[in-house]
């Protein structure tokens, strides 16, 4: 049997329209080649949409291609994720169900402190599922997760979580894989990277999620497999990416520089990328125009205009003076903590210093918000 695997499709999460519908027309490529290629089931490993509960439009148009598949006659097992999972246990993949559109394979008692998983059983396979959870936390769950036997039948086990050997290094709530049941095929959602190990796979994203995962992935993923051990990546290339980074000391001449600059590049159909650094010499980052920035891009045929300004900042001398005193934080701190007394008020430097950390050189921006909110929880839930 061919099954594909897909994950973190993020339905409905970009805020720019274009790169929304783009989001969504790479994930009917990947459902459309299911069809093409008659598929015998799909697997969504967590994330199918970006929240529990998105926007109506997405939701009209997931259901249309979740009808299109059925009338296919290819059926669909999923998880949720840490973002469409409820701590409630209510979301719209509930409704997705309830249609007949898919199957819900999180099924599980507790036993003699076990956490046994019951396995889907759909022709010669045996399909078994645990959600992702906000901030890791199935993660402990997973360490004490045992399967239901099912002889004779192809074991596939659904997970949305972190291997710590995908991410080696990193302190973040993550599973140690030799600790998982041993099964056939593993599939996974919630790390957007390439990874394939003795046949755990992690399936997505389908798209980029974020503007820096468009500059690190430039596309999305899936994976067709069989039961007879095939395990193909397929990429989903619709549009071209294109990150163009310039150096601005002066942005009150800026924009006309920015527009010579952009002449010399073929922008149509790319989703472009502009990146500004440097030190301001004169005056300040509002004085580029952008909007005109995005028309001219526009009427050379761009799709989408990003832009990041993290690394344009002014120079040391021209910040506020009244800000320059040796030691203005601890200053705020203690008059925040006189004027708002609180418990917690005793925890704002321990904050503070995990707010300061840096994404690290290469690090994905999922890992490291994961490595961000592991330290948060640390200290707000000793």
């Amino acid at each position: 049997m061919r099954f594909a695997h897909l994950a973190d499709c993020h339905l409905g999460g970009w805020r720019h329209p274009e790169l929304q519908q783009l989001n969504f027309e790479s994930f009917k490529y990947a459902l459309n080649i299911c069809k093409r290629d008659k598929i015998d089931f799909v697997l969504i490993a967590g994330d199918l949409f970006d929240s529990a509960y998105p926007p109506i439009e997405t939701i009209k148009d997931t259901f249309e291609e979740f009808r299109k598949l059925k009338e296919s006659n290819i059926p669909v097992f999923l998880i949720a994720g840490s973002h469409d999972y409820s701590v409630s246990g209510k979301s719209f993949l509930d409704v997705l169900e309830k249609a007949g559109f898919a199957t819900n394979v999180t099924k599980n008692q507790e036993r003699n402190g076990d956490l046994i998983l019951e396995p889907t059983i759909y022709k010669n396979v045996a399909i078994y599922g645990f959600p992702g959870k906000k901030t890791g936390l199935e993660v402990y769950d997973l360490e004490r997760i045992k399967l239901q036997d099912s002889p004779g039948l192809f074991k596939i086990l659904m997970l949305h979580t972190t291997l710590k050997d995908a991410l080696p290094g990193l302190d973040i709530p993550s599973v140690d894989a030799s600790k998982l049941p041993k099964v056939d095929y593993t599939a996974l959602g919630h790390l957007h990277l390439f990874y394939e190990k003795e046949r755990r796979v992690y399936g997505g994203p389908i798209y980029p999620n974020n503007a820096s995962e468009l500059e690190d992935l430039k596309y999305g993923t899936f994976y067709i497999c069989s039961t007879s051990g095939e395990i193909k990546r397929h990429e989903i290339k619709i549009k071209d990416v294109l990150t163009l980074d310039f150096e601005i000391k002066d942005s009150l001449i800026g924009t006309d520089y920015l527009i010579e600059e952009l002449k010399k590049q073929n922008l149509k159909d790319k989703i472009l990328i502009l990146k500004l650094k440097g030190v301001l010499e004169r005056g300040k980052v509002t004085d580029i125009d952008f909007n005109k920035l995005e028309t001219f891009s526009k009427t050379q045929g761009v799709y989408s205009f990003l832009k990041n300004t993290t690394k344009l900042i002014f120079p040391i001398a021209e910040i506020d003076m009244e800000y320059q005193t040796e030691n203005f934080e601890e200053n705020i701190i203690s008059n925040f903590r006189d004027t708002h007394p609180h418990k917690y008020n005793e925890l704002i430097p321990s904050l503070l210093n995990i707010l300061n950390f840096e994404k690290k050189e290469d690090e994905l921006s999922r890992v490291f918000d994961d490595r961000l909110f592991s330290d948060l929880n640390k200290v707000l839930f000793p």
